[in-house]
């Protein structure tokens, strides 16, 4: 006779299934994650005597060297890692270990201060590099299982499973935010580490920026979608740089309460035109109501801004407007470069 502690278990084992997918995703995406160490050099100045009692003062500048270490993802097989532009800001030296122990020396391609994100290129032109898979953080649901990795304190490669919490969120700590909010545990070290779902594809770049609801909290992390990091990552191996979409036009949302009585129910409205844009070459007019982009109903000008900032500059996008309470209009309208956004 068995005890109950010794007791074979016999069928489905639904926990045992879920912790081998944990598992196996981790296994997955571990070989493109990296460490990136930095040397930072930061100067102060420091008050001193002039003469033997201190009745004359000056100043002499202090150089003070101090180390880093945050995360990254490599997202081709040409070795371009994408971290947080925030960990390698103010570096003057550093490295990136590599899953197998190998360091190596890596080249700044550009960044993005709006989204803080930046793309390094490993200088090793001789082998393929292991990279993540790409996934969809569109179709992320809230509530599903996610998992952090990043080198969190020091301690390099580590795992933390939570779920998204919520999408679309705006802590002020950046120009532009569309935030996914995850309770995996996301600290210092784990920035620019990937946000990964439970088939191993990356979802979201893990930034661990302070903001007043971490200080304030525990269990609230936040990473940059993956959709919006890659346009981003990809304009900025083309092109060095990120260069932020737009038609030329400013939106803003309607109150609820006056959205049936006057709007046709629309939720938000062209607020203002830019001469020799898209939207004024295709005759938008301030207060026109939009129903849908790209044939999503929208009803924020949040969800207009982010359909439009994951297309790139040269990409089409179709608007559907209510010009009257009886006429609809849909216009294609050319993204163009945003002249106002610098890196």
């Amino acid at each position: 006779h068995f005890t109950p502690q010794q007791r074979p278990i016999f069928g489905p084992n639904a926990a045992r299934e879920y912790s081998d997918a944990i598992a196996d995703a981790v296994e997955k995406v571990m070989p493109a994650v990296v460490v990136i160490r930095t040397q930072n050099i930061t100067k102060t100045r420091e008050r001193f005597a002039l003469d033997p009692f201190g009745i004359y003062q000056g100043y002499r500048e202090i150089e003070e060297e101090h180390k880093g270490e945050g995360s990254g993802v490599i997202i081709d097989e040409r070795g371009h890692v994408l971290t947080s532009w925030h960990v390698i800001e103010n570096a003057v030296g550093g490295e990136v270990i590599l899953h197998d122990g190998n360091r190596m020396s890596a080249r700044v391609v550009g960044h993005d201060k709006a989204t803080d994100l930046a793309i390094l290129k490993i200088k090793d032109e001789g082998s393929d590099c292991p990279f993540v898979e790409i996934g969809d953080s569109d179709r992320v649901r809230v509530g599903e299982v996610v998992i952090a990795i990043g080198s969190p304190f020091s301690l390099q490669r580590t795992a933390t499973i939570g779920h998204v919490s919520q999408k679309g969120r705006k802590v002020h700590i950046l120009p532009y935010e569309d935030f996914i909010q995850t309770d995996a545990a996301i600290n210092e070290g784990n920035s620019g580490g990937p946000l990964i779902d439970v088939d191993g594809r990356l979802i979201g770049i893990n930034t661990a920026k302070k903001t007043d609801a971490q200080q304030k909290g525990v269990g609230i992390a936040f990473a940059v979608p993956s959709s919006l990091a890659m346009v981003v990552a990809n304009s900025i191996i083309e092109k060095g740089k990120h260069e932020w979409p737009w038609i030329g036009a400013t939106f803003y949302d309607v109150e609820k309460k006056f959205r049936n009585e006057i709007f046709s129910g629309a939720g938000v409205m062209i607020a203002q035109v830019w001469s020799d844009t898209p939207a004024a070459r295709a005759g938008v007019q301030p207060g026109t109501a939009i129903l849908s982009v790209n044939g999503i109903p929208v009803e924020t000008k949040q969800e207009i801004e982010r359909i439009i900032y994951n297309k790139s500059v040269g990409d089409t996008v179709e608007f559907l407007f209510q010009i009257n309470e009886k006429e609809q209009l849909e216009i294609e309208l050319l993204l163009e470069e945003f002249p106002g956004m610098t890196g």
